[in-house]
């Protein structure tokens, strides 16, 4: 079943690179969004928390149908220290614990907890794809996220529907990993990383908004559904797409080593291979509208 629009939805994470593009699209098709701001609400639209201190403003969240849940330190917003992987999760789990102690005290519950996760669950693949049935990997990231899926587990046993959004890297120019490589492709000095041959699993910006839209709407869709394109491309192939779109010379790369002395542990990620594969969007009707890599970089700088 899938729900009519008009949904009353609560947003965390409303000002990071996918809530502030969800935010305006579901707003454009008719449904009441509340933003969930860290400090004392000033707009109509803005309800305060504090996922540290565990705290929501329960009465302005009063009617909502649906959570979706997007806030989280940046993985790849500073070296991984010690403290700053305590930041890492500990931004991700109490957020979860936050949000959903909230959801259970409403009353009516809401309907839908749509939550952000990461393919980082899945580890290094190599050139082997997985799909939601395969076991979490190992490594910082796949800990991470199965600690950050876990504490949403009261919201399901207290009947609410939650969705975990696996997303994988999301090509656009305003963040993410794509926002450093547009400049340095731009300039003629991009190129493959390391070897190149390590799989990339990527989604347009548009297409994650769809498919957060698609996954607050459908009903019959709950647990792990990978928001990926459905073509992951190797590093290799990522740097020839950059080229082509941007008409500039990609003969440059990075050797792995160099990597880890300007990266640290993070560099793990960017030379770490992914081949996630979206099946359950591809069991359903969801459909792409960029499924390539090269079309996806085109939507991105349009």
């Amino acid at each position: 079943m899938r729900h009519a629009w008009g949904m009353k939805v609560a947003i965390t994470g409303a000002s990071g690179l996918i809530g502030s593009a969800l935010v305006p699209h579901l707003r454009a098709r008719g449904d009441e969004v509340l933003r969930l701001v860290r400090r004392p609400a000033v707009a109509p639209d803005e309800v305060s928390w504090d996922p540290t201190a565990g705290t929501v403003d329960l009465e302005a969240l009063a009617g909502i149908d649906a959570v979706v849940h997007l806030a989280g330190a940046g993985v790849g917003d500073h070296r991984w220290t010690d403290d700053y992987k305590k930041t890492i999760l500990d931004s991700r789990v109490d957020g979860t614990h936050t949000i959903v102690q909230a959801m259970t005290a409403l009353d009516p519950t809401p309907r839908t907890l749509v939550a952000g996760s990461a393919i980082g669950w899945y580890g290094e693949t190599g050139d082997r794809a997985v799909d939601e049935q395969a076991p979490a990997g190992s490594g910082f990231l796949a800990d991470v996220v199965r600690a950050w899926e876990a504490a949403a587990d009261p919201a399901a046993e207290a009947g609410i529907r939650v969705t975990h959004a696996l997303t994988g890297l999301v090509v656009a120019k305003e963040g993410g990993a794509w926002a450093r490589l547009f400049p340095i492709f731009k300039l003629g000095l991009g190129g493959k990383l390391g070897s190149g041959q390590q799989y990339w699993s990527w989604i347009s910006l548009r297409d994650e908004i769809a498919a957060l839209t698609y996954l607050l709407d459908t009903e019959a869709i709950s647990g792990p559904v990978n928001l990926t394109g459905p073509n992951p491309a190797t590093n290799a192939e990522v740097t020839r797409a950059m080229g082509t779109v941007l008409g500039r010379p990609t003969l440059l790369s990075v050797p792995a080593f160099a990597l880890k002395a300007v990266l640290g542990e993070f560099s793990v990620e960017v030379l770490g291979s992914a081949r996630v594969v979206p099946e359950v969007l591809e069991a359903s009707d969801f459909s792409w509208q960029d499924t390539t890599v090269e079309s996806a970089i085109r939507a991105a700088l349009a």
